[in-house]
Order: C-alpha cells, then sequence, then structure tokens
C-alpha cells in the first residue's frame, strides 16, 4: 500500500522560511507528477506548486519567487522551500504525486495527511 508522510510544517513569523517534505512509501513502481497543495482556513484546497517527472515546475502566483519545488527520485520525495512567508501562507499544506504501485497497470493520485503551516504577523 502507497503511502505519503509529510513533515516540516509549523509556525513561523512573517519572512521566516519553512521546507517541507513528503516521502512516498509502498511497493511504488513509478512516480509521476508531485505537487503541493494548500487549504486555509473557510477556503478550497488550492494547487500551490507542481514538478513533472521531468523536473519541470509550476508555481501559484502568490507564491511565485518566494517557493520552490524540487524532488529526489531516488528518495521518492518531493520538497517544498518557503520563503518570505506571509501570514496568507497559512494552512494545511497537502503533498499529492501521481504514482503507479507494482500491482497496478497505471497510475493514481495520492495524498499525504497534511501539514500545519502558520505564519504569524
Amino acid at each position: 500500500q502507497v503511502q505519503l508522510v509529510e513533515s516540516g510544517g509549523g509556525l513561523v513569523q512573517a519572512g521566516g522560511s519553512l521546507r517541507l517534505s513528503c516521502v512516498a512509501s509502498g511497493r511504488i513502481f513509478v512516480i509521476n507528477d508531485m505537487g503541493w497543495y494548500r487549504q486555509a482556513p473557510g477556503k478550497q484546497r488550492e494547487v500551490v506548486a507542481g514538478i513533472t517527472s521531468g523536473g519541470s515546475t509550476n508555481f501559484a502566483d502568490s507564491v511565485k519567487g518566494r517557493f520552490t519545488i524540487s524532488r529526489d527520485n531516488a528518495k521518492n520525495t518531493v520538497y517544498l522551500q518557503m520563503n518570505s512567508l506571509k501570514p496568507e501562507d497559512t494552512g494545511v499544506y497537502y503533498c499529492n504525486m501521481v504514482i503507479r504501485p507494482m500491482d497496478r497497470p497505471l497510475g493514481s493520485s495520492y495524498w499525504g495527511q497534511g501539514t500545519q503551516v502558520t505564519v504569524s504577523s
């Protein structure tokens, strides 16, 4: 069974930095796209950043220039480096990966349990 586990969230002052990590485990054949989403209180989940298997990245306009996304395929891990954090970045951050397990012919979308990021003003 495939599982995603995030880490690295916490409380930080505005202007500070955090680095989120998300590790996939289980019987994995291949991981395609990876990404990060966030959900603020009372709002819908929104995409923050994504990275393809080829390394192409994309970012929400609200985080461009402040956040970077990277992946380590050998470790089945995706990272989100968040700099110059703002109070509006507060929310639960979820990682998402499109993974093809060993025992399936196609990939599926998997989610982590979420990690809380709180930015104080």
